[in-house]
Formats: structure tokens, sequence, C-alpha cells
């Protein structure tokens, strides 16, 4: 049967390929400690009481006729007075776009700036960007990062790619690693950005910026949340924000995510969107127009799911860092942000108890999933080569009991390898 080029040369998500092997084996009856999915159990992670509420007393009032294509007028400016409140951004509600989830703004920021054999730069690990140039048939130039620098790329890095590129994608908190920038080395890619958009000419199309900060809300400690347009005014002609309730209000099915920028770029992604039908739904933005206004609402619930996550963030860190003190072959990042714990496991090349090598990350996990019945995701289902020993652990579908039972368990499984 024949199907289209794009078809052919799409690549499926490994991800999707663990969670066949986790379900297979838990249709055997095993109980698998899933850290794969950038996601929340909901009975775990509920989302805002008040937010549930406004829903179904929506759905109540009948409100399931279309929405707008760029979003109910009531919910972009809830949106507004969020991003300015909370962030200090300042964008109209001509300037924001809602689509379901923030995967859609991705999309069309895409379709809107990249036309087929553009550049695009962006960092691996990162999530899903090669897809999306797949998609759009650009030119994906994949920026190497190092655990030195938490996996967050240097201006240093990113500068011998950006001439003649139409698009950076960058993503802080970054998925898949919990990790973000600093203000310094934020400051210093803006920079590069600013320069390479004065050295070409007026016919040329400029290098955009397209800044992923779905996770921004979900920041630990002492660190904070940047952004290019706060540190660096003149990129705000030039950056594309994607953002959204999906993570902060534990709020994925929900599917409201909001996106903003120059007016122009927006207006033509709202076209795509519409094109797409990958809007809201109405009854979900009514609610959540009421539910972002409500500071107390807002803040006592963030306030209760950071506390949580970073408890389990924690917990898994600590695991790791006394498996590693005793002697094994791992290592963690301390969590910055996100839902997201960055974990090296070592143990490549070393053979299971059976005599089978393991030859990569994704034997490594594999095993770990028959042995430890534990889930990661490897940094190579992000761009990276299969030769990492670095992992996604994701603790939204876990409780702190699950985490906690999980070390003893990892630790007697990487005890078998030779």
């Amino acid at each position: 049967m024949k199907v289209s080029v794009l078809a052919q040369n799409l690549s499926g998500s490994e991800i999707i390929k663990i969670a066949g092997e986790i379900n297979e084996l838990k249709k055997q009856g095993q109980n698998i400690a899933n850290l794969t999915i950038g996601d929340f159990d909901s009975n775990i992670y509920p989302i805002p009481t008040e937010l549930k509420d406004g829903i179904i007393d929506a759905y109540n009032h009948n409100q399931t006729n279309y929405p707008p294509a760029d979003g109910m007028l009531n919910l972009r400016e809830s949106v507004s007075a969020f991003l300015k409140n909370r962030m200090g951004l300042e964008y109209g509600a001509n300037q924001i776009l809602i689509s379901g989830g923030s995967r859609p703004l991705i999309y069309s920021t895409y379709l809107a700036l990249v036309d087929p054999g553009d550049k695009v730069v962006f960092p691996t690990p990162s999530w899903n960007n090669n897809h999306y140039c797949d998609l759009t048939g650009a030119e994906a130039v994949l920026v190497e990062t190092r655990p030195e620098n938490n996996f967050m790329p240097t201006a240093d890095e990113i500068a011998p790619h950006l001439k003649g590129a139409t698009m950076l994608a960058l993503c802080s908190p970054l998925n898949p690693t919990g990790t973000m920038f600093g203000k310094k080395d934020l400051e210093e890619i803006c920079d590069l950005v600013i320069a390479e958009n004065q050295s070409r000419g007026a016919d040329e199309k400029p290098l955009y910026l397209l800044y992923d900060q779905i996770y921004s809300q979900l920041t630990f400690g002492e660190y904070k949340h940047y952004d290019p347009v706060t540190l660096r005014p003149e990129l705000k002609d030039y950056t594309i924000f994607i953002d959204g309730g999906s993570k902060c209000f534990a709020a994925t099915g929900v599917r409201v995510g909001w996106g903003f920028g120059p007016t122009e770029i927006v207006s033509n992604m709202k076209a795509i969107v519409g094109h797409m039908g990958a809007w809201s739904p109405k009854a979900e933005q009514v609610a959540m127009a009421e539910y972002l206004v409500n500071e107390t609402y807002v803040n006592t619930y963030l306030n209760k799911l950071k506390s949580d996550i970073q408890t389990s963030l924690s917990t898994l860190h600590e695991g790791f860092q006394n498996l590693k003190a005793d002697g094994f072959s791992v290592d963690s990042i301390e969590p910055m942000g996100a839902i997201y714990l960055t974990i090296k496991i070592d143990y490549t090349g070393k053979a299971t108890p059976d005599g089978h090598v393991l030859k990569n990350s994704a034997d490594v996990n594999f095993y770990l999933i028959k042995e430890a019945k534990v889930a990661f995701v490897p940094f190579s289902a992000f761009g990276t080569g299969e030769e990492v020993t670095w992992f996604r652990a994701s603790v939204g579908a876990s409780t702190l009991e699950d985490i906690q039972q999980m070390i003893p368990r990892i630790r007697e499984a990487l005890s078998k390898l030779k």
C-alpha cells in the first residue's frame, strides 16, 4: 500500500514502545511503577476543585458549541492578566491564541514560520522538536548538551548553528530533564539571537525564538524561571511563547493551552489551528477563564502541587544519590522544576544473570522494567544517541510510597548485573 513520503519517514515514539512493554506485563498481573509518562495520575493529583466545578457548571449551562478560532475572549483576557501578574509579561488578548493543549501551538508555530528546508536549531535532549521538523520538512540542527550544564544548552554550543537558521526552539524548565536556564545563560543566548537578526537584511526572514515555558509555574526552592522577553525586551517581535494550564494545574486532559507572541504571527497561527480544528473545548475555556483570575485559588493549588511534586522528586534524587554513595554506577541531577528528574544508570555492557548483554540504554530500561518493576525513558527518546546512559523519570503518576519502595528494587536489580 502506497502512503506519503512523510508517513513513510515519520519515526515512531520510543515512549509508546515502552508503554507497550509495560501494558503487556500488566496483563500478566505485574505491578510496574511507571515513571515514563509526562502526565499526572488524576487520582493522586486531581485538577483544582474550583476548576472542575466550573467545567461541570459550564456543561450544565450548555456551553458546548464551537468556540472562537482563537479562543474565548474572556479566557484570552484572563490569560493576559495572568501573564502580567505572575511574570510581568504584557500581551493583549489579540496576541494570545488558545488551543487544545500546547501541541497544536508548537505545530502551528512551525507551520507559520518554517518552510521546507529551513534550519531549526534545538538542543538534545528535548521533547518532540525532531518530529515537528519531520512534519514540516525542516532541516533539524541538533545541539548536543552536557550533564555538566544540567543538559541545558549554552550560548557557546548554540552560536555555531544560528547563521541562516529560521528558528531556535528552547524550553525551560526542560522536558525531559527538569532543569532550567540560569539568568546569565539565557541572557547570553538572547544576545546571540539579537546579534544574528541585526546581521540580516530587510528582505531576509529573521531568526525566531520558540520558547516553551509550559512548566514555568512548577519551580522549586531557589530556582527561578526566566524568559527571553523580560531579559531582552527587543526580542518581543521575534519570540513565540508556548504555555498553558496542562502542567501547572495537573490538567493535561482538560486541554487548555495558550500561546502568545507578535500579533501578525499569532494571527497566522490562529488560521492554522482553526483549519486543524485543534481548539480547546468551550466549557473548559469558560471555566479556565474564571479560575485563572482568582489568585487565591491559583496560589493555594500551586503551593500544594509544587510541595508534593518536589517531595517526590527529592525522594527519588536522594535514593539515587544513596545508591551512588554505595558504589552503584548511577547519578541524578538536583530537581529544579517540572515533574522530571534526570537520572544516570550507567550499566551498558553489563550482563544479566542469564547472560544477556545490555547493549544500550533501551536494554537497561527494559531490564529494569522486568527485574525492578520500574520504567524510565532513555534520553534516546529525546534525540540523543542510544549510548547515552541518562534517563527521564516522571513522578506525576506515582505516589510518594511508590517512589520510596522502588529504590530497594532498583538496588537489587542492579546488584545482579555482572
